[in-house]
């Protein structure tokens, strides 16, 4: 259940996938040089390829990621190496690695396993991607262009030419849901596709906040550039991060009248259609497809805000 009692706006059940985390991000700690050193030799090591992937166990209906020891990599802690957190004494940390051979192993990504780690391993992994990508990203200074080094367990480059020290960035996009007029939570959702899409694949829309612009502005303006439609009644639902390769998603669903023309934005919106609940409820219940249809996975934040609103009502 979504936790919306009948008459009343739908809201998410439970945290996004991407967006749960048991292990303390201790700011403190990133500085502790002494205390990394001493605990780095019991740490854990987090792998990931440069797919964003790692390696992990189990089956569909669950997956944990696969640790190694950081002790393999010397008595103490290596410049490539960035500190994800502590959890119960135990220091975790993720390293970069080339795109494994078959190793025996099976490697996924975020997209594929997200909603199928535990609140841990998904914290994990998240913060992991996020940075390394960040770190891929910024190997020069953007004031003078000399080449960073990593400070702070990873959570900073510093620049030894003008002395400038940069943090990771996260890009912030909306993404809603937009509905139609009929009763609380409407009766059609709008579901649109971008042509490089796999076929039959369709979510709900998103774009990134502008400079100078209030996310609820940037609701308005997407849907009208993507769509042509005038929405109102802008809401806002979660966020989840999406290290794809840095945003932070922020979920919103918004009011439109279903009998207002759609004028699609040329080359990135190749479709968009107003889809009833009893067909999204349809979707969901095949895995998330039927022909003609896919919706997204629920390791998304967007899957997540279409079964929630799918269940209203």
């Amino acid at each position: 259940m979504n936790g919306a009692r009948a008459g009343e706006p739908f809201q998410l059940a439970g945290a996004p996938a991407l967006s749960r985390s048991t292990v303390a991000r201790d700011e403190v700690l990133r500085d502790d040089t002494e205390r990394l050193q001493r605990e780095w030799p019991t740490g854990r090591l987090l792998r990931i390829d440069h797919h964003g992937r790692a390696r992990m166990a189990g089956d569909h209906g669950e997956l944990a990621l696969t640790y190694s020891g950081t002790a393999e990599f010397g008595p103490e802690p290596v410049e490539h190496a960035v500190l994800l957190g502590e959890q119960d004494g135990t220091c975790y940390w993720a390293v970069r690695v080339e795109s494994p051979d078959d190793d025996g192993g099976d490697w996924a990504d975020l997209r594929i396993a997200g909603a199928l780690l535990n609140d841990t391993d998904a914290g994990l992994m998240t913060s992991a991607v996020a940075l390394l990508n960040w770190h891929d990203a910024a190997g020069f200074c953007a004031v003078c262009g000399t080449p960073t080094h990593r400070e702070k367990a990873g959570w900073a480059r510093q620049c030894p030419g003008c002395g400038r020290e940069e943090y990771p960035r996260t890009d912030p996009a909306v993404i809603c849901l937009v509905h139609d007029e009929e009763g609380v939570n409407g009766e059609h959702v709008l579901l649109a596709r971008q042509p490089v899409w796999p076929p039959e694949r369709y979510s709900i829309l998103a774009g990134f906040v502008e400079a100078g612009e209030s996310l609820e502005a940037c609701v308005v303006r997407e849907i009208a550039e993507e769509v042509g439609l005038t929405v109102h009644g802008v809401r806002y639902l979660a966020s989840q991060p999406w290290p794809f390769p840095r945003s932070l998603m922020l979920g919103f669903t918004a009011v439109a009248s279903r009998h207002a023309p759609l004028r699609l934005a040329d080359g990135e919106i190749e479709d968009a259609r107003w889809v009833h609940r009893d067909e999204v409820r349809a979707v969901l219940r095949e895995g998330g497809r039927v022909p003609g249809v896919r919706v997204p996975g629920m390791s998304s934040i967007a899957g997540k805000i279409v079964a929630a609103w799918a269940q209203a009502g």
